[in-house]
């Protein structure tokens, strides 16, 4: 008796765990994911696809307000639902709360459930852009899910700098525009550079074989830990994760050898839509309010460059979140943890009417 007692008593603790994990789990309504085609897409380049998908995920009731959440480059949009991301915005109370919000996260060309080189053409893919992003992106909120206008566009790194294309291309489309970890000006500097190591490491690698490869080229694990180094994870984070040799190899080491699903031609595309990337000359275009939050380390885009500034001055509703840098901020990573700037979100949602 009493080891049976011990076994339900072990039972119960179990069972309470798995219930007190799934009550956290569900925060918010479970995400549903499908895709749309969008037929006869036509790329910036001329060439038409007769049918894209679009893979795309949705919280929350198609009833609710309308948001359009965007991920980075070589993420998705279930990429986008972790603990710091939504688990922080996307319950009851909180300020895209899922039973008051629509919220929409597309899979950008090239990733995720959409079309993607890797489907099949590889390298005969149409080399799309940030503007065929944005174009597939409208085509899917308006044609498959019947949108009118929506009431933010939200958008992180790549994400944010397709905000910011949206709202010069669309602008009476959105209430506001929250381009987060960008800026409006032309691809180029650190940004670029490191991008372009990316690119030539990929394409010189032997084993790329012009994209007909059979396994995926080493060069991409590489270039790939090395650009996030190098590009992301902040200074100061960096050094406390880090603060010995020993612990660098280590991290390194850890980064190196760490499983990996990424597709060298998928990757390669994905970092090469930025080339053409310059919103700067259709700023004045934009009618959304716009809330721009940048973090202080972003080393893709250092604030002390001086770019955003006067380009806040040429949009008429603008603000700039400028994240303090500290020991717990991640550079470039620092605005995908909702925690340093969701207040000020609610804040600048309440100021904006709504259309």
């Amino acid at each position: 008796m009493k080891t049976l007692r011990i076994f339900l008593q072990s039972t119960f603790t179990f069972l309470l765990l798995i219930s007190s994990c799934s009550a956290m789990a569900e925060k918010y309504p479970a995400p549903q994911q499908s895709s749309w085609i969008a037929k006869n897409f036509k790329f910036h380049t001329g060439e038409v696809f007769p049918e894209l998908k679009i893979g795309y995920t949705t919280i929350g009731n198609p009833e609710g307000i309308p948001v359009l959440i965007l991920h980075g480059t070589a993420g998705t949009g279930t990429g986008m639902l972790n603990a710091a991301f939504a688990d922080e915005l996307f319950g009851p109370g909180q300020t895209l709360d899922a039973s008051k919000y629509f919220i929409i996260l597309p899979d950008a060309i090239g990733m995720g459930r959409s079309s993607k080189p890797s489907d099949g053409l590889r390298t005969k893919f149409p080399r799309y852009n940030y503007d065929d992003m944005v174009h597939a992106q409208y085509r899917l909120v308006t044609e498959g899910l019947g949108i009118k206008h929506l009431r933010m566009i939200l958008g992180n790194s790549m994400g944010g700098m397709q905000v910011w294309l949206w709202g010069i291309a669309y602008p009476d489309f959105m209430d506001t525009l929250v381009p987060m970890a960008s800026t409006p000006a032309q691809m180029s500097g650190r940004n670029w550079l490191t991008r372009r190591l990316i690119l030539d490491s990929i394409r010189n690698d032997p084993a790329w074989m012009q994209g007909n490869y059979t396994e995926q080229p080493p060069s991409l694990q590489f270039a790939t830990v090395f650009f996030g180094i190098a590009t992301s994870g902040g200074n100061q984070a960096l050094q406390l994760a880090a603060n010995t040799r020993e612990k660098a190899d280590q991290l390194l080491n850890s980064r190196l050898k760490a499983a990996s699903k990424a597709d060298a031609n998928d990757n390669l595309y994905q970092w090469d839509s930025s080339r053409d990337y310059d919103p700067s000359s259709g700023l004045e275009k934009i009618k959304a309010h716009v809330l721009v939050i940048n973090s202080a380390d972003d080393e893709r885009n250092p604030p002390e460059l001086g770019i955003m500034e006067p380009a806040l001055k040429r949009i008429k509703h603008s603000q700039l979140l400028l994240i303090p840098a500290s020991a717990q901020t991640a550079g470039h990573g620092t605005t995908g943890q909702a925690k340093w700037w969701e207040t000020e979100l609610a804040e600048f949602l309440k100021t904006v009417p709504v259309q």
